[in-house]
């Protein structure tokens, strides 16, 4: 079945899943109850037509993804800012009993609730500069010299060399950096709403209704997962630096930069046309990502898969998806011109 056009993230306890303008985030509290946030964003291409240009567009849906990465973190984060010392907050949601349906809680985000997650765009800019400057230090910077300190070991002064060099070593301090905070109970979980997250959209777009039995079924990897986006934008740095030369040390790096974007755009491009794509060369070219989500997805758990359906059913009329890909399920609704096309958009995972 064609892409649903859903994307998403694990938060602390939760997940996050939007769909065109709206976003939503499900958080189970350590009472057991599910809270809902609910806001709506703008579409920039709707008033920007040139946001939803190819390349271009993966530029703006990164930037996006940070924004709003942030901000439903940080309303997740704040039902527990409260809590008690980490070890026994883990323990209390876990043996906390699901709730029904009808106990689930839902908020708006961009009200005056307490826990609305809001947070000062000061604030965002600044932890998104953050963010940025660490992920410049060590996929750019570090890469870049220790693959110098490399080539002067060995003697050469191939720059195709030094470009294969750097790649390897972005790619292992990303496989590194994921499989040590792997290790960590919070992150660990994380990973598992994580694959909750994948596996819903999975099972949705196999053509399954959405229920707990269905998703736990479902396979915890997706082509369209941030994971892959992050793997390939290092793979195809390493294709981009070695046709790039410049004998001066100050231009390979500005060059590099200024390069970044148009990167990403790229990688966004490729797990779009992935993510869409039923031909093996897609399925071939999907999976080395597909590898590395073994290592920031983990297999959840039923109380977890029922914290991401809430999070769908916010975004996303998925019985009125089924029925226009011709899956009959009682209660779909006939879904409009504009849903049919968002749904060929795909959104990314993360």
């Amino acid at each position: 079945m064609k892409s649903s056009g859903i994307g998403g993230q694990a938060v602390l306890e939760g997940i996050m899943m939007r769909h065109q303008k709206d976003i939503a985030v499900a958080v189970r509290k350590p009472d057991g109850e599910i809270v809902v946030g609910e806001m709506q964003t703008m579409v920039l291409k709707e008033k920007y037509p040139v946001c939803g240009w190819p390349v271009i567009r993966g530029i703006v849906s990164f930037i996006f993804s940070l924004v709003i990465g942030i901000k439903t973190l940080m309303f997740s984060a704040d039902f527990f800012a409260e809590d008690e010392p980490s070890g026994k907050k883990e323990k209390d949601i876990e043996e906390k009993p699901s709730k029904s349906p009808e106990a689930v809680q839902k908020i708006r985000m961009d009200s005056d609730d307490k826990r609305e997650g809001n947070i000062s765009p000061g604030m965002m800019v600044g932890t998104i500069v953050f963010s940025l400057a660490i992920a410049l230090v060590a996929f750019m910077i570090v890469p870049y010299y220790a693959s110098v300190g490399i080539m002067k070991l060995i003697g050469s002064d191939s720059a195709t060399l030094l470009a294969v060099f750097e790649g390897i070593i972005k790619l292992a301090i990303f496989i590194g950096y994921v499989a040590v905070i792997s290790l960590m109970k919070d992150i660990r979980r994380t990973f598992m709403y994580h694959g909750s997250e994948h596996k819903c959209i999975n099972c949705i777009e196999s053509g399954k209704e959405l229920t707990v039995d269905n998703v736990m079924a479902s396979s915890k990897e997706h082509r369209r997962c941030g994971t892959s986006f992050v793997f390939f934008v290092l793979f195809i740095s390493i294709i981009f630096f070695i046709f790039l030369r410049f004998d001066n040390m100050a231009l390979r790096f500005i060059a590099r930069l200024l390069l970044i974007p148009v990167i990403a755009g790229l990688s966004y491009e490729f797990i779009q046309w992935a993510g869409n794509s039923d031909t093996k060369l897609a399925a071939v070219l999907s999976r080395p990502g597909m590898w590395v989500q073994a290592l920031t997805t983990k297999e959840p758990t039923p109380d977890m898969v029922e914290v991401a359906i809430c999070a769908v059913e916010a975004v996303f009329d998925w019985r009125a998806y089924l029925k226009q890909n011709g899956v009959d399920v009682p209660g779909a609704e006939d879904i409009d011109a504009d849903e049919k096309e968002a749904c060929t958009e795909g959104g990314c995972c993360f």
